[in-house]
């Protein structure tokens, strides 16, 4: 009989199943964009089908003519604007299995918007009544306080997923033309700024800096503004008025050609040391060499081996300065990073992670 269940279960795991992937606009400039396509290349590279349901496509038209075994999407707001839950739960009575991001459980300002009480308790009813979703995960620990409460409230267990680097699109591809002291790659968010101006600006003075994004420039955090009223609008033209600045391509050489290539979470990750970025992951697997802020659910994942943290405002400077005069400490760390990474830190293993849940409902 175990002979027979394990037979079973490696079995569905091999399935080749189809995959829809709810993001409401692909055109979108932030970390959303990035994740979904990680996905979609892991996916589309173990043999699966892969879909994409936005905006502008025909949730029932979409249902019916792909029949998805795995169904992902997000609890927000703005994603729910374009479902139909109880569309959604004919197809899970079929065998489709539907997994949903959450945020935090407990925080003030979480993805149940700023009047989060109301909110989550409608949330929570939907999710009692099984409209929500077969599987909740996020990026947050089993053991993360801001998550107590969400099993005995909802009646369903959450996974931790974490994110992790697309290895079909970054990986070590060194160009002179990107070559510099440091780099940084990533928006000039509001929650940021404060951030990037006591630690990068300065470096100015003294190093080759070179950064790249959105929201540099008021130009461009004003057609942002433009941009998701047309995303939250499904208005087409605006929702293509922003491309990303630097593409997916080049964002790889600026990694591989860097000697050091910072990386710097949201105030709010910073101060909850709760979650990081999927940048975190990219850096390494393109060969770069990262010096992080200071998040403190990264020393659970990471070894200064690995990935060198700086511990504050001090340590960012004298850390910044003892690299770039030895090379061969980085080269060590570059090395045992990239190994960690490729071995368990890929989208390959987030996908086979999920098909292994998956697996548990068919």
């Amino acid at each position: 009989m175990v002979v027979e269940c394990f037979f079973l279960k490696r079995t569905m795991t091999n399935k080749k199943l189809k995959i829809l992937y709810h993001i409401p606009s692909i055109e979108t400039v932030y970390a959303a964009r990035f994740i979904y396509e990680g996905y979609k290349d892991a996916f589309l590279d173990l043999g699966h089908e892969f879909k994409t349901l936005t905006s502008s496509d025909n949730l029932i038209n979409t249902l019916e003519d792909f029949k998805p075994d795995i169904f992902i999407s997000s609890l927000n707001d703005f994603y729910l604007k374009f479902l139909d839950l109880e569309l959604i739960r004919k197809y899970r009575n079929k065998g489709m299995v539907f997994f949903n991001q959450i945020g935090l459980w407990n925080l003030k300002i979480n993805q149940f918007g700023g009047n989060s009480v109301k909110s989550r308790k409608d949330y929570v009813s939907l999710i009692k009544k099984g409209l929500l979703g077969d599987v909740f995960f996020n990026y947050f620990q089993q053991d993360d306080s801001e998550m107590n409460g969400f099993t005995k409230v909802t009646g369903y267990p959450f996974h931790t997923i974490l994110l992790a680097a697309n290895t079909k699109k970054y990986y070590f591809d060194y160009d002179q033309k990107f070559k510099s002291n440091i780099s940084f790659v990533g928006s000039l968010l509001p929650t940021k700024k404060e951030f990037i101006k006591k630690h990068v600006i300065p470096l100015f003075k003294k190093y080759n800096v070179q950064t790249y994004g959105s929201d540099w420039t008021l130009k461009d955090k004003l057609l942002g503004l433009v941009q998701k009223a047309g995303q939250y609008f499904n208005i087409v033209p605006l929702k293509k008025i922003r491309s990303i600045k630097l593409s997916v391509n080049d964002e790889r050489k600026v990694y591989s050609s860097s000697t050091i290539s910072l990386n710097i979470h949201e105030n709010h990750q910073r101060l909850n040391g709760k979650d990081f970025n999927e940048r975190t992951f990219k850096i390494i697997a393109c060969g770069g060499f990262e010096i992080c802020d200071n998040v403190k659910v990264l020393r659970r994942y990471f070894s200064e081996k690995e990935l060198i943290i700086a511990d504050n405002t001090k340590d960012w400077f004298e850390k910044i300065d003892y690299y770039l005069k030895y090379p061969q400490k980085r080269n060590v760390i570059i090395k045992a990073g990239k190994k960690m990474i490729l071995s368990k830190h890929t989208y390959h293993h987030r996908v086979k992670q999920m098909i292994e849940i998956y697996s548990t409902f068919v």
